[in-house]
């Protein structure tokens, strides 16, 4: 069995589960679902990678970014948004393939914050978190052994803590240090029960700081050595390089799900939307690409999920992610004079220990939001690069030895021992040795937003919003531990720029009591769409705190309980429809031969809210926060003046596009509906003008664009108001009756406008054909001020 096999391409393939994803979600999914002996596939977008394959090389590393559209098919996928930066993995175990292997769970009165609402607590968790535990092999630093002891990153952040007298700890690592009752010994052969997906020998940790980067030895108890191989052994399909784009739910129950194979040999620019889809179908579909990736399919194919939650994107947290430096940490020597200090962070896992900061919601005296703080590292080459950025501050202090060499060399002086020459030309290598990364995680607040942009995702949060206080006491406490360890306190550089990076981010599709809340309940069950479920960061109501891997997996188990012990899907809730808005039947017949036709172009922008419930005001402020723009620019042709103006529907042919970047950009309008000044109830003082434009979303879902402009005349000067405001509904699937219209589940509600600019480009659009009959124009303009006439004379008799 074959990880990186190529899809079977075969349309119709049906399996109990699909698992969208495989990372911590995922993979848990994947393996406990397979162990009840139900049929299950795996799409994973990425590469499989056994040990040895991270490249370590300049040239590796530049082809080791995931970007299909450039031929990268690599592991690092960078996101990049107006306020902050994001890197998540993409290859076979998701973002364990880069994660720094810290399970700590989330802290009971962490889960308490009322605003954030957590439908599940610690003591639902306990047994989740100790099965994710056992089943990644956790276990601590060993400091009681050398080498392990006197790993100099640890024992500086350690004697740091005690000074400042915080909690400092030994985490849980997914590690293997040592085999089963044998002492731990670096690089020794890993015994496993059985075969690795991979195939491949592991070896216990090295201590070479490459977690981040992938770990070579297979030293990491990541994803794929553990729960994708339970997965793999039970017989699940998994298909790597295969990206999904889009689902639907299937008449008749279950999903049908469509994706592309992408080829990792491909290298340079492809076009990856002309790639064929290869469709499955499952009787569950569970969605784990991660908080971005699930979050955009569930945004990009919204159209296609009637009653899926307003809440859809709300909720974004970075899990308080910030990233500072201790540069040139120095300490008293012997004599009493300041000497670099030895810290060598490239020594040991990325992480060793953590400290944690207390919160007001521990109830022990502690305010502010909590956080850790723990120690980190890098690659060996890393320093290397460190100390060429050092080079010319030792240049200079190197032109002394590099003189006595060459006046030795030059008299021909006997000394054939030069190593300790040579050894000053390093100089003290005081930036490469005597730096410590600090990471800080913790309780950021979760007041993020993510939307569509077109065919893009995008994050409206800020540092400097409501989180500031909280990024501003771990900036604090990192400087304080800078100050410990006689060093320098650095920001990321990206700070300054107002930024910060996560490799955390969390929310999107947070859980909730019910649909009003989030977008999942407790189980993972997506609300009023039965047999979609989702499982990773996205669900999260709020930031964990402390790394959020684990508790990921522990949600992800107790979903996989609740699926496969038959526990109820919530109702799903009466989705709300569009009430019929008297517009006349559609009457189209050809026109009369001879009969002059009138055509002119229109442009209405505004804004709606997605899945809005509410009135068409409120769904124009929701949508105009949330940026959720429309518009739309139409010819409307009156293709038979004559019937035009006799019948009192007064229907016209209305073509072109409405543009929505967040249903998927410019969408051809080709045959829609257009009626001008319908009297309400035979009343010629209360006229609509109706619109029904339908059209497709960006993955192909039919809807229907209904509007009305109410004219009447209501106190004040509204006629401008009345003629150029259009109460706005973007209905499901293509309605063409009231009848229709009263039974469509609504996508979208808001209200457009015409501006006055574009009302003034409208005036010079008008064509008559054939063109010498001017006079269609004043007949024309005459229905149209006469109407007017009909609803707002009383005003002139009564003035």
């Amino acid at each position: 069995m074959n990880a990186d096999a190529s899809p079977s391409g075969i349309a119709g393939d049906h399996f109990d589960a699909i698992v969208v994803g495989s990372g911590f979600g995922g993979s848990v999914t994947a393996a406990r679902l397979t162990d009840a002996g139900w049929r299950v596939c795996v799409l994973e977008r990425g590469k499989s990678y056994p040990p040895g394959s991270f490249p370590r090389s300049p040239w590796g590393l530049k082809h080791n970014f995931w970007d299909p559209s450039e031929g990268l098919h690599g592991m690092f996928d960078v996101w990049s948004f107006d306020d902050l930066e994001a890197l998540v993995s993409s290859g076979l175990g998701g973002g364990s393939l880069i994660y720094a292997n810290v399970l700590i769970r989330k802290d009971e009165r962490w889960f308490d914050d009322p605003a954030e609402r957590w439908p599940v607590s610690r003591q639902d968790l306990e047994p989740h978190y100790d099965r994710v535990e056992k089943a990644l092999d956790a276990q601590r630093y060993p400091m009681d052994h050398e080498p392990y002891k006197s790993t100099p990153k640890t024992v500086a952040f350690r004697e740091a803590a005690r000074e400042l007298k915080l909690d400092w700890m030994l985490p849980n690592l997914a590690v293997t240090f040592a085999n089963d009752g044998e002492p731990p010994v670096p690089g020794e052969p890993i015994r496993e029960a059985r075969e690795n997906i991979h195939g491949r020998t592991r070896y216990t940790c090295r201590l070479v700081g490459e977690c981040d980067v992938g770990c070579n030895f297979g030293s990491k108890n990541s994803l794929d050595y553990t729960y994708l191989t339970d997965a793999w052994h039970g017989g699940a399909d998994i298909r790597t390089s295969c990206e999904v784009r889009s689902f639907e739910p299937r008449a008749g129950g279950g999903w049908a799900v469509h994706y592309v194979h992408h080829d990792i040999e491909a290298e340079g620019p492809t076009d990856t939307a002309a790639l064929p889809l290869t469709t499955l179908t499952a009787r569950h579909l569970v969605l784990s690409a991660g908080t971005f990736g699930s979050t955009f399919l569930l945004l990009r194919n919204r159209a296609g999920l009637p009653g899926l939650s307003d809440r859809i994107g709300h909720g974004f947290s970075g899990n308080g992610d910030l990233l500072t430096f201790a540069i040139r940490c120095m300490q008293d020597g012997l004599d009493g004079a300041r000497v670099p200090r030895v810290v060598d962070p490239a020594r040991g896992p990325v992480i060793t220990s953590a400290v944690r900061v207390g919160d007001a919601l521990d109830g022990d005296g502690s305010t502010g939001r909590g956080f850790y703080l723990e120690d980190a590292g890098y690659p060996e080459f890393a320093s290397w690069m460190l100390q060429l950025l050092d080079a010319p501050h030792h240049v200079l202090r190197s032109i002394p030895v590099i003189g006595r060499l060459a006046r030795a060399w030059a008299a021909r002086e006997r000394d054939s021992e030069i190593g300790g020459k040579v050894s000053d030309l390093f100089g003290d290598c005081s930036l490469s040795n005597g730096l410590l990364p600090l990471l800080g995680m913790g309780r950021d607040v979760p007041d993020g937003l993510m939307t569509l942009a077109g065919s893009h995702l995008e994050v409206a949060w800020r540092k400097d919003g409501a989180s500031k206080e909280y990024f501003d006491r771990v900036r604090d406490l990192s400087r304080q531990v800078g100050d410990q360890l006689g060093g320098e306190f650095l920001d990321n550089p990206i700070w300054y720029l107002n930024r910060v990076i996560t490799v955390h981010p969390l929310g999107g599709c947070r859980m909730g009591r019910d649909d009003s809340e989030g977008v999942v309940d407790a189980n993972g069950n997506v609300f009023n769409l039965p047999g979609l479920h989702v499982a990773d960061g996205s669900v999260m109501p709020g930031p964990v705190g402390p790394n959020p891997s684990l508790t990921i997996a522990a949600l992800a188990d107790r979903f996989a309980d609740a699926l496969l012990g038959g526990e109820p899907e919530p109702a799903v809730r009466p989705r709300p429809r569009a009430a019929p808005e008297g517009a006349p039947a559609p009457g189209r017949t050809p026109p009369a031969e001879g009969s002059p036709s009138v055509e002119f172009t229109e442009e209405m922008k505004g804004y709606v809210a997605l899945g809005a419930e509410g009135d068409y005001d409120s769904g124009f402020r929701e949508g105009r926060r949330s940026k959720t723009d429309l518009m739309f620019h139409l010819t409307i042709t009156v293709e038979d003046l004559d019937r035009f103006t006799a019948d009192p529907a007064h229907e016209a042919v209305a073509r072109g596009y409405v543009r929505c970047p967040q249903l998927g950009g410019e969408l051809e309008v080709a045959n829609g509906i257009f009626n001008l000044f319908v009297d309400q109830d035979g009343d010629k003082q209360r006229k609509r003008m109706f619109y029904r434009l339908p059209f497709e979303d960006g993955r192909g879902h039919p809807l229907t664009l209904v509007g009305h402009k109410a004219v009447q005349d209501d106190p004040g000067l509204d006629v401008w108001t009345d003629t150029t405001r259009l109460f706005t509904r973007v209905l499901r699937g293509h309605v063409v009756t009231d009848a229709e219209q009263e039974n469509a589940d609504v996508v979208a509600t808001g209200i457009l406008h015409i501006r006055p600019l574009d009302f003034a480009r409208q005036l010079t659009t008008f064509r008559v054909h054939p063109a010498k009959r001017v006079d269609a124009l004043a007949r024309f303009g005459a229905l149209f001020a006469g109407d007017l006439w009909d609803v707002y004379k009383h005003r002139r008799r009564d003035g």
